[in-house]
């Protein structure tokens, strides 16, 4: 989903900050949105629809769907979210690849991309220049329409410098859009139109809209368990569709923890299949939650987003 009406800058200014000179205003108007990306993204959206029609529904298209949607969900929760953007646990720089690498078949652009801009959610959360704030510019803006502003389509790689230094990463984030296309091709050669349209074009744009519910209805919809300064909640409905970031009040409360569903009956999908691959010797080192701040009433500090940048491995 690259976008080419505005070239990928690499540097602090890729995405608008506020400053001393120039403050943030109580509450944004919405840059105008990049016609090109908005076409695609609706295009998609016509192509899965009418291929779901021509193709029809079967014991195959429902196995593709639900495994192509699981795949995409615990690529964006455990790898974009978990491990790329707050490092949650630790991995080879092999298993590292991997997780790019599937990640990218959801569409949601490259590591690098998606890691940097949820950083910049978290350290300005609900506040006057968060990207995708129901509060500040509303639920549709949050949403999906930041998606389309050309003010957001670029990498801040000293967001995300612990990750930039893979070249590896950085190629993948360039060619983000080639590398989706390549899972397109890949799934028609495997299983023909109905694992295209099962298993790519459909569980893409559900991926999409569910993965968006947290930042737009996990903050206008559900219970706060703790105090963090913004809006954010947890919604055992968004749980159980996201594989368990719908627990995002807990999220927002302590970041660094690998299970987002602080207690047992919080289910979280992802933390489990996590567990499993931590027993096969993938990944290592998930975060939990200290018992102090899992009891807390007190937000703990919300600075540290990631670990000290030690390499995976």
């Amino acid at each position: 989903m690259t976008e080419p009406c505005v070239a990928r800058r690499r540097g602090p200014a890729s995405v608008g900050a506020c400053t001393p000179t120039s403050p943030c205003p109580r509450s944004r108007p919405a840059p105008p949105p990049c016609t090109g990306t908005a076409a695609r993204f609706v295009a998609i959206h016509g192509v899965a629809l009418a291929l779901a029609i021509v193709v029809g529904w079967s014991a195959g298209a429902a196995a593709w769907l639900v495994g192509g949607y699981l795949v995409r969900m615990f690529a964006v929760t455990a790898g974009y979210h978990r491990y790329f953007s707050h490092r949650s646990y630790k991995t080879s720089r092999a298993f590292q690849f991997v997780l790019a690498i599937v990640g990218l078949a959801a569409a949601q652009q490259g590591p690098l991309w998606w890691a940097a801009h949820h950083r910049h959610h978290h350290r300005r959360s609900d506040q006057p220049d968060d990207i995708h704030s129901p509060r500040q510019r509303g639920f549709w803006w949050s949403h999906v329409g930041w998606l389309f502003s050309p003010a957001h389509r670029s990498t801040d790689l000293t967001r995300i410098a612990d990750f930039a230094r893979y070249p590896e990463l950085r190629w993948l984030d360039r060619h983000d859009t080639l590398v989706t296309v390549a899972w397109a091709v890949a799934l028609f050669l495997v299983g023909g139109v109905t694992a295209l349209t099962w298993g790519f074009f459909v569980p893409v744009v559900v991926c999409w809209h569910v993965t968006f519910t947290i930042n737009s209805l996990a903050h206008v919809w559900g219970s706060r368990r703790y105090p963090t300064g913004d809006d954010s909640r947890n919604n055992p409905v968004l749980a159980v569709l996201t594989l368990g970031e719908g627990w995002h009040n807990n999220h927002h409360h302590y970041q660094r923890s690998a299970r987002q569903g602080f207690f047992a009956w919080e289910l979280d999908l992802s933390f489990y299949a996590l567990w499993l691959l931590a027993r096969v010797g993938l990944v290592w080192d998930l975060g939990g939650v200290p018992r102090h701040l899992r009891d807390a009433t007190a937000a703990p500090q919300r600075a540290r987003l990631v670990d000290d940048g030690a390499p995976p491995g």
